[in-house]
């Protein structure tokens, strides 16, 4: 079966959007991954207790026989490659890559939760989310990805 799968991709070292493209032409290069659609880039403040660069985020669909754990697998290796060090919640990144959601899936484990369970409260997630997939609907909140970016906004 084949899954759609939103992920979110971020950079604040280094050439960023390099390591975004990189990592996004690596996925659909995959025999088993199709890279269906891909946001814009936004530019925004890093999310951390001290100051850091400006990340690059971007959000892409995915079309895939894969697994989620089999996802975070390729996901892990790309940012190694693209010279991630820490996988620290707040820490500077070349590349960090969250599957955001999994068809309508919900998975916890101790090394994955889908749906990403801070999507509905980051702008840097739902505006590129909003671009490419207005409608999908978040799977816990049962609310449209349009309908949390204006509520994320106060409209």
């Amino acid at each position: 079966m084949i899954s759609t799968v939103y992920i979110g991709l971020g950079s604040n070292v280094g050439d960023r959007e390099r390591f975004l493209m990189t990592a996004l032409e690596a996925l659909d290069a995959h025999a088993d991954i199709e890279v269906s659609q891909v946001s814009s880039l936004l530019s925004n403040p890093a999310v951390a207790s001290y100051p850091q660069p400006e990340f690059i985020n971007a959000v892409a669909e995915l079309k895939t026989v894969l697994t989620p754990q089999e996802l975070l697998v390729i996901f892990q290796q790309l940012e190694k490659d693209a010279g991630r060090l820490s996988k620290g919640t707040n820490d500077p990144r070349t590349l960090d890559i969250d599957i955001l959601l999994y068809n309508d899936q919900i998975i916890c484990t101790d090394d994955l939760m889908i749906p990403h369970p801070m999507m509905h409260e980051r702008y840097f997630v739902l505006k590129p989310l909003a671009e490419i997939a207005p409608q999908v609907i978040h799977p816990l909140l049962h609310t449209s990805i349009d309908d949390l970016l204006d509520a994320r906004m106060g409209l």
